[in-house]
């Protein structure tokens, strides 16, 4: 899996080479010659990010019971509802 460059000038005249190379691995896209963004696939951006979570599988984190959360009271009150 190689590394690409290229400029956001080259990108922009040939966004077909840029995903091309995607799929080699990730494309260093530059402006003015650094470093600004990365193009990866889907499937390297996926593997990267862990995939797809749900809240039910982060709330079972193991070391979640460790983290301290006081949350403040909101100051919301209840009232009457007029049904008339």
């Amino acid at each position: 899996m190689g590394v690409h460059t290229v400029s956001s000038r080259e990108l922009n005249q040939n966004i077909g080479r840029a995903k091309r190379a995607a799929e080699e691995g990730p494309v260093v896209i530059t402006d003015r010659g650094r470093p600004s963004y990365v193009l990866l696939s889907w499937s390297d951006y996926r593997r990267m990010s862990g995939g797809p979570r749900n809240l039910a599988k982060v709330l079972a984190a193991p070391d979640l019971a460790d983290i301290p959360f006081a949350p403040e009271k909101s100051g919301l009150k209840a009232r009457e509802v007029d049904f008339s």
